[in-house]
């Protein structure tokens, strides 16, 4: 099993379709406790969202988290060091399936990562057992893996050709609840809470734009799976345009793509 290789520069191609579901989980995030705030980005990814934490709470203490090297050397280079406003930005390298917080933290919030975390929900329990009296925490994850675009690449990782080498790398570590799973789960914690799911039908610029948001996401794991026979990753990602040209054909805006995320925001009690 291979551990997937990230590339920043190819996520953020559409960083501003990325960036959204962020501003919007950020709107339903209270007031911390703490002064200044103690906040842990678990899934930092390059840094372009832990960056908004910083615009919102100017002298809080920020910690982005995440597994992958390539990314947080993107966030480091970007971000990491003194805010404007007093504050402080860290990255560190972390597993999110095995992370215990080392601190009270206020805030906790993961942006597009959990999905990639079989056991988050078990994790979920302790990183809220963690918080800081009336510390919140906040989740968005993808809820699209019925969608074309996920359902053609499952097809395709168990076509004849590929099952081989590919069978399950698709949804290799894919588990989400739906809104209702995860305000379950709060309301079992004792928590404050709140739970709902938004479709962002977007228009994507350029050729093939499905297969390049793809890239930065969903294809990581086949990518890295294939990285060893060019040719191969080559074909691959033929067939795979191909189907997605025939799922999402071009229109006179761009190429519609609905996206459906899922939401879930707690705060402890005090």
């Amino acid at each position: 099993m291979h551990q997937a290789i990230w590339d920043p520069h190819q996520y953020l191609r559409h960083s501003s379709h990325r960036t959204r579901p962020f501003r919007d989980l950020l709107a339903h995030i209270p007031e911390l406790p703490g002064t200044p705030p103690k906040i842990a980005d678990l899934g930092c990814g390059p840094g372009n969202v832990t960056i908004l934490l910083a615009n919102r709470w100017p002298d809080a203490d920020i910690t982005g988290l995440d597994n992958s090297a390539e990314m947080l050397a993107n966030a480091k280079q970007q971000y990491a060091g003194k805010t404007p406003g007093g504050g402080t930005l860290h990255f560190r390298h972390t597993d999110a399936a095995t992370w215990l917080p080392d601190q009270a933290y206020d805030l906790i919030v993961s942006n597009a990562a959990l999905q990639w975390v079989p056991n988050h929900p078990e994790m979920i329990t302790r990183w809220i057992d963690s918080l800081a009296p009336g510390g919140t925490f906040a989740l968005q994850v993808p809820g699209n893996f019925d969608a074309p675009s996920h359902a053609l690449l499952d097809d395709l990782c168990d076509a004849p050709q590929w099952h081989h080498r590919l069978k399950g790398q698709s949804r290799r570590y894919i588990h989400i609840l739906d809104p209702a799973g995860y305000l379950k789960l709060f309301d079992s914690l004792d928590c404050t809470a709140e739970a709902w799911e938004t479709t962002y039908v977007q228009h994507l610029q350029g050729e093939d734009p499905v297969l390049e948001w793809t890239k930065g996401t969903a294809l990581r794991p086949i990518l890295t799976a294939l990285a060893d026979d060019p040719p191969a990753q080559k074909e691959f990602l033929t067939q795979y345009r191909d189907l997605l040209r025939k799922a999402y054909p071009s229109g006179p805006r761009g190429t519609a793509f609905p996206f459906r995320r899922i939401f879930a925001v707690a705060t402890k009690k005090n």
